[in-house]
């Protein structure tokens, strides 16, 4: 009975020194897992290269919208009244030169009245002469007595009225000589008909309008730039502007306008396009092939992605000025904001905020926010976080440089 309590002293003992040495083997594993985490974040996240920041210049730009108009329009008509359309000969698209042949009327009624004016004409002509014959027999009797005073002023009279009716009916026949030439439609001005309204077989009045032409193939882009801005563009200035479809063409400010809409502020800039040059200044030609013919057709001065009425943008080309840019592969864009991932000297990450502004080619422009020593991981910054460590390498095109 006396040996109990020591048995249970022991079992007691052997007890605590189990639980020690758990405790002990649990302390030694927290202890190694609280090491790994420290030791994974030693490990690089990524391998990069570097860029840094460079000064240099970049062009100034104005961007701005506006529509694709005519240069100048013409509006082509009937100058005879109550004629019949015979024959169109040009159509929508084709180019004409100043003095072709447009389109023609039936000249059979007008022929006739030509032929009535020729015969009154001579007519007249014929009794001019008598009258002419007359007066020169009076005036070689007057004062003889043959002839009284009163006689000889009506054979003088009749002369002069005769030469009057001659003359009279000379302007007739001028007139319908004029009507007859009207019986072809001539164009204006070399340029492009955008517009035909005319149909064969219709009897037209004087003034009305038949054909529609851009003058000379010109076009032109009437950009719409505010108040503040216009007074930054001079004429001369060079445009690129971009169509609807992306094509691009460079172009040259004519004028810029001398008011500004009191509704929108904005005021009109007038812009050349080129033309091509495919209007030549040579002698006029009379003829012109039907439509669809040899007569090549064209699309506007400036090729088919440039017609009139479209609704284009453009950048005017207002000089150049200096910038800190880097690649644009270096900046990343998380929740609205610009950020560039600057790598220090123990190679860790640190986020940096920076404000861009203009973009050419792959290099953007960086406002604040860098310093042109810093050094940025050039590509694969989105991948990274801040505090990551990265492995450096030099590019690949300093690679054999390294290696020699």
């Amino acid at each position: 009975m006396k040996q109990l309590p020591n048995k249970t002293l022991a079992l007691g003992l052997t007890a605590a020194a189990l639980v020690l040495a758990a405790g002990l083997l649990t302390g030694r594993t927290s202890a190694a897992d609280a090491v790994k985490p420290d030791a994974a974040a030693q490990k690089p996240a990524l391998t990069v290269t570097l860029t840094q920041a460079r000064a240099g210049s970049l062009p100034i730009k104005l961007a701005a919208n506006g529509n694709i108009t005519a240069w100048q329009e013409a509006s082509v008509g009937a100058e005879a009244s109550g004629l019949r359309v015979q024959e169109l000969r040009a159509s929508v698209g084709d180019t004409v030169q100043r003095g072709q042949v447009l389109a023609t009327f039936a000249p059979e009624t007008v022929q006739a009245d030509v032929a009535l004016a020729r015969a009154a004409l001579a007519e007249t002509h014929a009794n001019a002469l008598e009258a002419t014959a007359n007066a020169d027999r009076a005036r070689a009797v007057a004062g003889s007595g043959a002839l009284s005073a009163q006689q000889v002023s009506q054979y003088l009279t009749q002369e002069l009225t005769a030469k009057a009716r001659m003359e009279s009916a000379k302007a007739q026949l001028d007139s319908q000589l004029l009507r007859l030439k009207h019986t072809q439609v001539l164009a204006p001005d070399a340029g492009m008909v955008s517009m035909r309204t005319a149909t064969v077989g219709a009897v037209v009045g004087a003034g009305t309008e038949m054909f529609r032409l851009i003058r000379q193939g010109r076009l032109e882009w009437r950009a719409e730039v505010t108040s503040h801005e216009l007074g930054r563009v001079t004429p001369g200035t060079a445009v690129l502007v971009t169509a609807p479809g992306g094509a691009q063409i460079k172009g040259r400010v004519r004028v810029v306008s001398p008011t500004v809409d009191t509704q929108t502020r904005s005021g009109l800039v007038y812009v050349d396009l080129p033309m091509g040059g495919q209007f030549s200044a040579g002698p006029p030609q009379r003829k012109l092939a039907p439509s669809g013919g040899s007569a090549a057709r064209v699309a506007t001065s400036v090729g088919a992605s440039f017609k009139p009425g479209m609704f284009a943008r453009g950048e005017f080309e207002l000089g150049s000025s200096k910038a800190l840019t880097v690649l644009q592969s270096a900046v990343l864009v998380r929740d609205g904001f610009s950020y560039v991932m600057r790598v220090g000297g123990d190679n860790k990450v640190s986020q940096l905020k920076v404000q861009t502004g203009r973009t050419q080619g792959d290099q953007v422009e960086i406002l604040s926010g860098l310093k042109p020593e810093d050094r940025l991981v050039a590509s694969g910054a989105s991948f990274l976080s801040e505090g990551d460590v990265v492995r450096v390498v030099e590019p690949a095109s300093k690679a054999p440089e390294a290696s020699k």
